[in-house]
């Protein structure tokens, strides 16, 4: 519960920091890095959140993809507003629940091993590393 607290919190008050896009360009690919830009300002900014205790994690920050990864795990969810992603933590939401699959769509012939992780991020049956991002994710 608290986790969703700061979840809207996020979401109304605080916007991803520009200046981290160096660092963001740093991992990504031109055509990745253009995906992240569209993405909306909460997304960047959680996935950015993601990608440094990602980084910081001493099994995934070697992983060029987790942490790519990180930086993209919800680019499938478009241009969801805060009411939509309530209804989807309150009684689901079909566009949402879908995002993983949107996300390998999107990536599939730019970077195939990092759209299958999207695509499986939420999977219950990963692998060790995958498993080590989902709880960073969830935080």
């Amino acid at each position: 519960m608290l986790s969703r607290l700061k979840q809207v919190y996020r979401y109304i008050f605080l916007k991803f920091n520009k200046k981290n896009e160096e660092e963001v360009k740093k991992i990504l690919s031109i055509e990745e890095f253009e995906i992240f830009t569209k993405m909306r300002e909460y997304d960047k900014l959680h996935s950015f959140l993601v990608y440094k205790k990602c980084s910081e994690n001493k099994i995934l920050k070697n992983n060029k993809n987790y942490l790519k990864l990180a930086l993209l795990h919800d680019c499938g969810k478009g241009n969801t507003g805060l009411l939509k992603r309530v209804k989807k933590v309150l009684i689901g939401d079909e566009k949402l629940e879908k995002h993983s699959e949107n996300a390998f769509e999107i990536l599939k012939d730019i970077n195939i091993d990092v759209a299958r992780l999207c695509r499986d991020h939420h999977r219950d049956d990963g692998e060790n590393e995958m498993k080590i991002f989902q709880k960073i994710d969830d935080e």
